[in-house]
Order: structure tokens, then sequence, then C-alpha cells
């Protein structure tokens, strides 16, 4: 430790740390916790990003100070550019909170390809680890939504066995654009579980009907799941009547 960091609390990354407590701290005089954002705004390491995006974490009142200081820290996280990128994408992958900011960071500091990228990196990670919170299967799985690329599909099939409903839902509407062959029989085996509820059987019906898959194999359990304006035409294949 040098003579400098003896008088400033430290080395960068360490003091950078020691304010995570003040960054999220939810109660108490908020000058507190804005002269810490400003410091880690001032710091220019990848230690400071980190702290800096745990405020995303935590809400406080009024709403209007919380609001202000999240886009004061979004504003300050932007400033280091391409350097925030690595902590941001750790975040993401780390952290069930705040995906909608990290992902707004990432729009801010990389291609749409890159971003895209990273949440296909983010699904594979939370396919291949529980979490309880379903909140941030659904942001990446509604960010990826309508996006034409190769790498959606495989990343979000495995989200039609998740927990959630919200979460199967969200994966449904994400494959329903891909005509990917390996995602049909899985739709077929969630629109006819027993289990299955019916918002979910509904946005399976329109995912297949999308995707333009045939019902081979499961006709008759499907036959009676089909109500309006849903019927299965004479390929196979469900139909939606105009």
């Amino acid at each position: 430790m040098g003579l400098f960091d003896i008088f400033t609390g430290g080395s960068g990354p360490d003091k950078a740390l020691k304010l995570k407590s003040k960054v999220t701290q939810k109660y108490g005089d908020p000058s507190t916790r804005q002269k810490a954002i400003e410091q880690l705004g001032e710091m220019k390491i990848p230690e400071a990003v980190g702290v800096l995006l745990a405020r995303f974490t935590i809400t406080v009142d009024p709403l209007t100070t919380d609001a202000d200081e999240k886009e004061r820290t979004f504003d300050l996280i932007r400033s280091f550019g391409k350097d925030a990128v690595p902590p941001i994408t750790e975040f993401l992958q780390r952290n069930e909170a705040a995906t909608s900011w990290a992902l707004r960071l990432m729009g801010e500091l990389l291609s749409e390809d890159e971003v895209l990228g990273a949440c296909v990196g983010a699904l594979q990670h939370l396919s291949a680890h529980y979490t309880k919170n379903p909140e941030k299967k659904v942001v990446l799985l509604h960010h990826i939504t309508g996006k034409q690329d190769p790498r959606i599909p495989p990343a979000v099939l495995p989200f039609l066995e998740d927990m959630s409903d919200d979460v199967k839902i969200a994966a449904l509407k994400a494959l329903g654009s891909f005509k990917y062959e390996p995602a049909r029989e899985p739709m077929l085996k969630l629109l006819t579980a027993d289990e299955t509820a019916r918002r979910v059987q509904t946005s399976a019906l329109a995912a297949l009907v999308e995707g333009g898959f045939n019902v081979d194999g499961y006709r008759e359990k499907v036959e009676p799941l089909l109500v309006e304006p849903y019927a299965l035409g004479q390929d196979g294949r469900i139909q939606r009547r105009a």
C-alpha cells in the first residue's frame, strides 16, 4: 500500500468495494449514497463499475430520488465506455435483479449483435443453473423475441420446461417465429401435458401455428384442446381461423 492509499482508504479496487455498503444503503441520509456514487464514477476502474451496478438492485423512497439516482448511475457507468462491458457482462450472469438496466447499458456500449450474444450467453448460463426468480429469464427472453439469429432457438428451448408459467410463455413467444424443428415435439409435449396451465396452452398453440408445425404423434391429445380460433387442418397443422 502506498502513501496515497493510506490517506484515501486503500487501493482503488479496495476503496471501490468498501463503498458498496453506502451505494446500497436504502435508509438514512441519501447524500451519503449519492456521494459514494459520484466517488465511484471518478475512479475509472472495473471494480467501480461492479459496485455502481449494485445501485440498480435496490429501490429507495421517494421514487423520484430512486429514479434520479439510477439515471445518474447509468450515465456514470456509460462514461466508462468499453471498459464497463466485462463488469456488466459478469453482473448480467451472476445477478437476478436489474437485468433490464444491464441490457440498456449494453445497448449503449455494444452493437446489437454483441448484445444479442450476451443475452444468449446469459440464457445458456441460466438454463444450466437453478434460479428462484423468473424475472431475469423473462426479461432476457423478451429482449431476444422477434430477433432472427440462429443462436437463439437452442438457447431458448430448455425454458419450455421451466417451473414458471411466465417463463414458458416468454420462451414460446421467442421460439414462435423460428421454424426450429427441434422445438416441435417439446412444444407439443407442453401443450398436451396434464399439468400445463390454460394460458400456457394458448401460447403453445400460437407458437405451433407460427412455426408451421404438424401434430404428428399427438393428434388425439391435441384435438380436445383446440378452441376458437384454432382448428386442425387436413395437413395435420394447427391453423388460426380468421
